[in-house]
């Protein structure tokens, strides 16, 4: 638990088993992306070989990052993970611009994506539904905003998810374990049954020399990997609720390790049914890869059932992410530099209430402003600089807190965590060099959380016994 907590009252309770931290990295990584990035990859890089080789090559270095964030985890079993990892390393400010970008659109436009994308193709599979059906228009001033069937639903969800999370960190974890299970039940199902019964070729493994496809490049194998890195995002939540797990030294390194390692499996796995089912140049060109697959290898309405099991999985990867995010504002408050309300702990539920209901009134104001998407791209960049400032903090915590006791230490330090660094730091380059106004964009508007953290600090300075915080 928490102990900078104000005397007497709640705190988080370690609820969270070995199995539940695998399921939350399971279900925070695997969403609708997996049903759509194979094509956006096949499209930069057109050889079936070399874009199921970079699925693997892309998860070995997700892996890394993750023995790195594993070595943190069990040194700071606290909530807030990287945000705890960031402060200790890098300062206070730092860490509070880390949990700015998160709450404002970061975290919380990612949540607004997943409620929207389970809305989309649960739509998909009923059609009666008609999710672009308008429902009303509210109007504010010269403002006019159309709120659909597709948006009522997402906002929906999100207030669901939340109430659930507000109830119980066990019945979230329950809800999680559950959509992560289905889930891969249902595609090892797909799997066996595709390769054996269904109506597709190996030979779709092997582009043909006269295909006329264009050859694989520098540049494409850089644009193939900027989506598969977002593929494998959302492993990190595992340790925005280190507060919560039992037995953290042995159980949140394991979770991160074997979560990580069973993502890779299954992505790799899923590539490999929707090759046997489409040639690359035709699978390369759909919008919706699973819908697709099924399709082909069976029948129109396996299609149908298929996007009914993309919105299911998108909805309960939007619960890890409102387990997490929650976490993360409540350590900012613990520290004095977020709204001091948010660092309450229910006295009966034993939950961030507040955090969980701002977070959830901030996702409903994007998802109905319809921005989120927008301010979404525009902090990409200062995401990916996040992942490099995580696996850095080892090296720096190694050399600055020596003795502090790792129940866990990162597996081929120095070297592989230097890999991870290098290739992150190509990948920022990469990212500002392609979406140079959104990177600029977001990074002004990380700056104007500066003025916050100032007042934060005035109104309560710097508590005594909290790390090294500057």
């Amino acid at each position: 638990m928490r102990i900078d907590a104000a005397e007497g009252e709640p705190t988080l309770e370690r609820q969270l088993t070995l199995f539940d931290s695998v399921m939350i990295v399971v279900s925070g990584t695997i969403g609708a992306s997996i049903f759509i990035v194979p094509a956006d990859v096949l499209r930069s890089v057109p050889n079936p070989t070399i874009a199921l080789l970079l699925w693997v090559v892309v998860g070995g270095i997700t892996l890394i990052a993750g023995l790195a964030c594993a070595e943190l985890g069990a040194m700071y079993p606290q909530a807030g993970g990287q945000y705890v990892f960031i402060r200790e390393a890098y300062g206070r400010f730092a860490a509070f611009l880390y949990g700015w970008v998160l709450f404002t659109a970061g975290n919380s436009g990612a949540l607004a994506a997943m409620a929207i994308s389970s809305a989309i193709f649960i739509g998909r599979a009923f059609p009666q539904f008609e999710p672009d059906h308008l429902v009303v228009t509210l109007r504010f001033f010269a403002l006019h905003l159309n709120i659909t069937r597709e948006t009522v639903f997402a906002v929906g969800a999100v207030i669901v998810l939340t109430a659930v999370n507000l109830r119980s960190v066990r019945i979230a974890a329950w809800l999680q374990n559950l959509t992560a299970v289905g889930y891969l039940a249902t595609l090892g199902l797909i799997v066996v049954v595709g390769l054996a019964f269904g109506h597709g070729s190996w030979s779709h493994f092997h582009a043909p020399a006269n295909s006329g496809a264009a050859p694989v490049t520098l540049g494409g194998l850089g644009v193939a990997m900027i989506a598969l890195f977002f593929s494998y995002d959302g492993w990190e939540f595992l340790s925005w609720v280190g507060g919560e797990i039992k037995n953290p030294g042995r159980n949140l390194p394991l979770g991160l390790i074997l979560g990580i390692s069973l993502i890779i499996l299954t992505y790799l796995l899923a590539n490999v049914v929707f090759l046997f089912a489409l040639p690359p140049q035709i699978m390369s060109q759909q919008p919706a890869v699973a819908e697709a697959a099924m399709t082909a290898l069976f029948s129109h309405h396996a299609g149908q059932w298929v996007s009914l099991f993309i919105g299911a999985v998108s909805f309960g990867a939007a619960s890890v992410v409102v387990l997490g995010g929650a976490r993360i504002y409540y350590s900012m408050a613990l520290d004095g530099t977020f709204f001091a309300s948010m660092s309450k702990i229910h006295p009966r539920w034993k939950t961030p209430s507040t955090a969980l209901l701002a977070q959830c009134a901030w996702v409903i104001v994007l998802i109905i402003s319809g921005r989120y998407e927008q301010l979404y791209t525009c902090f990409i960049f200062m995401m990916t600089v996040t992942y490099a400032l995580t696996v850095g903090a080892v090296f720096i915590l190694r050399r600055t807190q020596p003795d502090r006791p790792r129940p866990y230490r990162c597996a081929g330090y120095p070297w592989l965590p230097a890999i991870y660094i290098m290739v992150a730091i190509a990948f920022v380059i990469s990212t500002l060099l392609s979406r140079p106004v959104e990177s600029v964009i977001g990074l002004i508007m990380a700056g104007l959380g500066i003025p916050l953290y100032l007042y934060r600090r005035q109104v309560r300075p710097v508590p005594a016994g909290t790390g090294s915080m500057h």
